[in-house]
């Protein structure tokens, strides 16, 4: 997967996990709980959604990774890199 399809992926299920948000307007920036309304059980569920979609374990010690769209592309895209985006 490719960066942009990274990031897509990553809002996706965002948009799953917060279908209330608005995820088209998300920075990369800025920590993703400063731009959504995210508690503790939303971010495991992303997690999950991670391990669901792409068979990725991401360890709690990494968690801290995933705090921004920026951060998860960075983390995840190595992981990803010769995955398929699901259509």
């Amino acid at each position: 997967m490719t960066r942009d399809e990274v990031r897509q992926a990553v809002v996706s299920i965002l948009a799953d996990i917060a279908p209330d948000e608005d995820v088209s307007s998300i920075k990369d920036d800025v920590t993703l709980r400063e731009q959504m309304d995210l508690d503790s059980m939303d971010f495991l569920d992303i997690v999950m959604e991670l391990r669901k979609r792409f068979n990725v374990e991401v360890p709690e010690s990494d968690y801290q990774q995933l705090v921004s769209m920026a951060s998860c592309v960075q983390y995840l895209q190595p992981l990803l890199k010769d995955r398929q985006l699901a259509s």
